[in-house]
């Protein structure tokens, strides 16, 4: 696998290489359904603690019911997004030896994935970041904000797991906040400010929502049907359930695929070029 230093990073908003910061699941030792804890509720149904095999989980790494895990109830699996992580722990900090093979690095292999993970979602910010023409004026910092974090990643199992991970976040949003207002400049006045917000079932459709910054919000099954959020800032927006159907999200910024994943959209729903529609938007509702 390509190390992240090999790409070229050009800030133009025609560039927007980040191939390898999306999940590749055959590369990967099966380490989200290994490596994480989650609780009977909604989106799972069972209880399964970190470090241990989800029971659907093969010999060969992947999964049992892959084609039905929302008919069985896993719907926070197909929710999840480690970034490309899982393969980076993988093949890259791990050089192939998986946690069967050599289970004396199992512990360590756990401990590093939810690291690697949190380091690969700022790599997706930053590398969207320098996409975009009004970050012009802050390429620089940017760039380097992104070489150091993929410097964390290219440590050693110890030293990945020793990162404090918190604070080079904190330093990282002080640029995405920067981001953020500059992409929005043209357009952010006269709207409110969401950030945080608490819009748990909100009645939105049709909203004009462009230049919002979102950041943060409860946006759990919000009704966005036919919804402009061009322009919004949608970092760590909460769409579970949220209703996208006919919404137009291109040109909203920080906008990952499982927050897309746990929505719902259909055939209308317009998304940014570097995101996938879910599969499950072109079956039925229960």
């Amino acid at each position: 696998m390509p190390e992240k230093s090999e790409r070229q990073l050009l800030p133009l908003a025609d560039s927007d290489d980040r191939q390898d910061l999306r999940a590749d699941c055959g590369s990967c030792f099966g380490l989200c359904c290994v490596a994480l804890t989650f609780s009977k509720s909604s989106d799972f149904p069972v209880d399964k603690a970190a470090g241990t095999p989800c029971t659907n989980l093969r010999q060969d790494f992947r999964c049992g019911i892959h084609q039905k895990l929302r008919q069985k109830g896993y719907s926070g699996c197909t929710v999840y997004d480690c970034f490309g992580a899982g393969q980076k722990v993988s093949q890259a900090t791990f050089g192939g030896t998986d946690w069967r093979q050599d289970p004396e690095t199992a512990r360590q292999m756990f401990d590093v994935f939810p690291v690697m993970r949190q380091l690969h979602e700022l790599l997706w910010y930053l590398t969207e970041a320098l996409t975009l023409p009004q970050t012009r004026p802050i390429t620089a910092e940017l760039r380097r904000a992104l070489e150091k974090t993929e410097r964390l990643t290219e440590g050693t199992p110890a030293a990945v797991a020793e990162t404090d991970v918190a604070a080079h976040r904190a330093d990282v949003n002080v640029l995405l906040l920067r981001t953020s207002d500059l992409v929005r400049a043209d357009i952010r006045r006269k709207k409110k400010d969401r950030r945080g917000a608490d819009l748990f079932g909100a009645r939105l459709r049709g909203a004009d929502l462009r230049g919002v910054t979102l950041r943060g919000a409860c946006l759990i099954a919000a009704d966005l049907r036919g919804a402009d959020l061009r322009q919004t800032d949608l970092i760590g927006a909460d769409f579970r359930d949220a209703d996208l159907r006919g919404a137009d999200l291109t040109g909203s910024i920080f906008l990952t695929q499982s927050q897309v994943n746990a929505a719902q959209g259909d055939a209308e729903t317009k998304l940014p070029p570097f995101l996938a529609r879910p599969t499950h938007w072109d079956r039925p509702g229960p």
